[in-house]
């Protein structure tokens, strides 16, 4: 007697390879540039850089568990934050977008879930459509773990010698910062008390977290008419990137946390913890520059505020690298405390 036929499997499958290319082909296909030649589909991107232009090149981690969580954040945020955190890296320098690059490696849990899929490529595709950067290639993966692996590479232009940079700072200069501070940490800290709060948020609200707007129209702005001398992005912190750029340029600073642009939902917090969240708290993706004396500098720049916080000075023996002067004057030092990997 013959065996009967194996039962069909209700179980979702996963999605496979070439079928996940080929939809991440067909979604990405509408976004043309005449800087990318060739995209999707061969071996190879072939790029056209304007002439006389260098090529200013990023990559950034987005790894389930350190950057996100499926169960607290929207597949479209996941998808948007991963292309975000690429881009606020090119705005630091004054870059324009030339063609992002995208890894991805998948756990069969999550292949089998197209849902999951479109709404992370909603996300990345809509932030790329908005910011003119086409998705030009990447690579696609099985996880090794049950965790979502994203990998973002960003190549971008700028005139060449002219990118902007962290060690081109000078004593004297006045700090600025864009937009406001701490609203990042301060909507983390509500998904963190409420995961589903924010399930159907959208990039179409101010979702500082979730849906981080990338400033490269100011970053462009500050290269193009010559008014910064050093910028960084604040992704880790404004106590740590701040740190970073007098290291860099080697510089004190100091700042007064009264002058800080804290973002409307600190409002709702004690002042202290949310002058904690705006110095250390990250992932606001604003971008802190300084310019030189006498700079005229705008009170916005493409519709985004611009708040001179503090000064430069030459280093000196005993003087702390950053000084916060407190609302009532008193000085103190202050320390790094924002992320950092690995400690």
């Amino acid at each position: 007697m013959p065996n009967p036929p194996a039962p069909i499997s209700k179980k979702p499958q996963p999605l496979g390879e070439l079928a996940l290319i080929a939809a991440i082909r067909q979604r990405a296909s509408g976004a043309k540039s005449p800087s990318v030649r060739l995209g999707i589909g061969d071996d190879c991107a072939i790029l056209a850089p304007p002439a006389r232009h260098e090529i200013i090149v990023t990559t950034d981690f987005s790894l389930e568990g350190r950057h996100f969580r499926r169960d607290w954040h929207p597949a479209a945020s996941v998808g948007h934050r991963t292309l975000a955190r690429g881009l606020s890296d090119l705005a630091s320098m004054g870059a324009k977008p030339l063609a992002a690059f995208l890894s991805l490696a998948l756990p069969r849990s999550v292949a089998s879930k197209s849902i999951w899929i479109n709404g992370f490529l909603d996300g990345l595709l809509a932030l790329a459509k908005t910011q003119r950067v086409p998705l030009a290639g990447g690579d696609t993966s099985e996880s090794p773990s049950d965790h979502v692996l994203a990998d973002i590479l960003l190549l971008g232009t700028a005139p060449a010698g002219r990118a902007l940079r962290r060690s081109t700072a000078c004593p004297g200069d006045i700090l600025y910062v864009t937009g406001s501070l701490g609203g990042a940490a301060t909507e983390l800290a509500i998904l963190a008390a409420n995961p589903r709060k924010f399930r159907k948020a959208t990039a179409a609200d101010d979702h500082p977290h979730l849906f981080p707007q990338p400033r490269l129209a100011v970053g462009q702005v500050l290269l193009r008419r010559r008014l910064a001398s050093a910028c960084i992005d604040l992704s880790d912190g404004l106590s740590t990137d701040l740190a970073h750029l007098c290291d860099e340029s080697n510089v004190s600073a100091e700042f007064n946390a009264a002058r800080l642009p804290l973002h409307p939902l600190t409002k709702a917090l004690p002042e202290t913890v949310a002058l904690h969240n705006a110095l250390h708290g990250g992932e606001d993706y604003e971008l802190l520059f300084t310019a030189r004396p006498g700079t005229r500098m705008p009170r916005s720049i493409a519709g985004v505020r611009i708040t001179p916080i503090g000064t430069l000075a030459a280093v000196k023996k005993g003087t702390p690298q950053v000084t916060l002067v407190e609302a009532d004057g008193r000085r103190s030092a202050l320390a790094p405390q924002g992320w950092q990997h690995l400690k």
